[in-house]
């Protein structure tokens, strides 16, 4: 019986071996397993970092690198090279060409007239209306022929050199030679001297400001411009493209703004920069002659409340004969003008307009326009004129 019983016992022992040792079997294959730890990374030798990465890519693959182009340096703006225009002096007289369509009329017409064998009364007739046609003026015309008759009855006979000589004495006298034609652009110490531009519109009024810069700049003068039509958008635009070939400062306002403050401020920097003149442009509008009076009158009073005026230009177009007189009169009643531009002097076969505008307002005229150049505008020389009228 005790044999049987320890058989049991042994075989029972044998068994729990056996189920222990599985069961620690079990527990074994049951174990997470630690994940893999992250290959280590060394840094690669200075050329294959330089060189393009190939991992992924197949050698029958054509690899396509885009490089960005290499950044452009930042280049500071180039400054519009300044023109450098012609001084003033002489210029009337590279201009005389330009004269060739009042030649024809008021020259070389007369100079026919005058040579002819026999003066009678319907030559000196249609001399009268040779003159009276080229715009000289009816009073001036009177002068003339009774001046060219009395002198001819004295010579008796007339060679083509006495008759110019004539004529061109005749003409020299009704345009007068000692007549003072200095334009006053002269500082005064600190102060510039200014220079108002008057004119209706489409006489050449604002080309007429921006060329007249430049004639000055060519004089060796520093200008400030003020664009003081303020009504014209265009106006103020086109100065400052005058002002910016030769490098004169242009002082402009809101358009529509007042034009005596653009000229007032026109003036105090004129005189802040040490300017030698400053131009200043104004409106051209003719709608009354009391609004015209009001607008110029404010524009002179604020200016002369930093510095005198020293210059009234009055702008006329020549080819527009007595009805640019009828405009000179009107602004000769509103501002005191001192002398007269007059612009498209070459378009016109009524060169005589010079003597009529004198006689009429009793300025002289400072100043011709002889085409479009830039460079075109003249300081009036009679002499000039008169010779390259009657041709040489």
């Amino acid at each position: 019986m005790e044999s049987y019983l320890g058989l049991i016992v042994i075989i029972a022992v044998a068994v729990l071996l056996a189920a222990g040792g599985m069961f620690l079997l079990i527990r074994q294959g049951k174990k997470v397993t630690p994940p893999p730890r992250p290959p280590e990374v060394r840094p690669a030798p200075e050329e294959e970092r330089a060189a393009p990465p190939s991992a992924g890519v197949r050698e029958d693959e054509a690899v396509t690198t885009t490089v960005p182009p290499p950044a452009r340096p930042i280049e500071p703006p180039v400054a519009p090279q300044l023109e450098v225009p012609p001084p003033s002096a002489g210029r009337m007289v590279r201009l005389r060409a330009r004269l060739a369509r009042s030649q024809t009329t008021l020259g070389k017409g007369l100079l026919e007239l005058l040579s002819r064998d026999r003066l009678d009364d319907d030559v000196w007739d249609e001399i009268e209306e040779t003159l009276i046609g080229a715009d000289v003026g009816v009073a001036p015309t009177q002068v003339m022929v009774e001046e060219l008759r009395t002198r001819v009855k004295v010579l008796g006979s007339r060679t083509p050199d006495e008759v110019r000589g004539l004529l061109r004495e005749q003409l020299l006298a009704q345009i007068g030679t000692d007549t003072d034609r200095t334009l006053h652009v002269t500082k005064h110490g600190e102060r510039p001297a200014v220079v108002l531009v008057v004119g209706v519109n489409g006489t050449g009024k604002t080309t007429t400001t921006g060329k007249l810069a430049r004639s000055l700049v060519g004089d060796g003068k520093h200008v400030v411009l003020g664009a003081a039509d303020t009504f014209r958008a265009a106006a103020a635009d086109q100065l400052q493209t005058w002002g910016d070939r030769v490098g004169a400062e242009v002082v402009r306002g809101p358009e529509g703004g007042d034009p005596a403050s653009v000229a007032f401020d026109a003036v105090a920097k004129g005189m802040d920069v040490k300017a030698d003149a400053v131009i200043v442009d104004t409106a051209g509008r003719l709608h009354t002659k009391t609004g015209l009076m009001d607008e110029l009158g404010k524009v002179k009073r604020v200016i002369e409340k930093k510095a005198t005026v020293d210059e009234v230009l009055l702008v006329l177009d020549a080819t527009t004969g007595q009805n640019g007189m009828r405009q000179a009169q009107v602004f000769a009643e509103v501002v005191n003008i001192t002398g007269i531009a007059l612009t498209k002097l070459d378009g016109t076969a009524k060169g005589g307009i010079v003597i009529s505008v004198q006689r009429e307002l009793g300025v002289p005229v400072k100043l011709v326009g002889l085409g479009e150049g830039p460079d075109d505008l003249a300081p009036f020389d009679p002499e000039v004129f008169v010779d390259a009228l009657l041709g040489d």
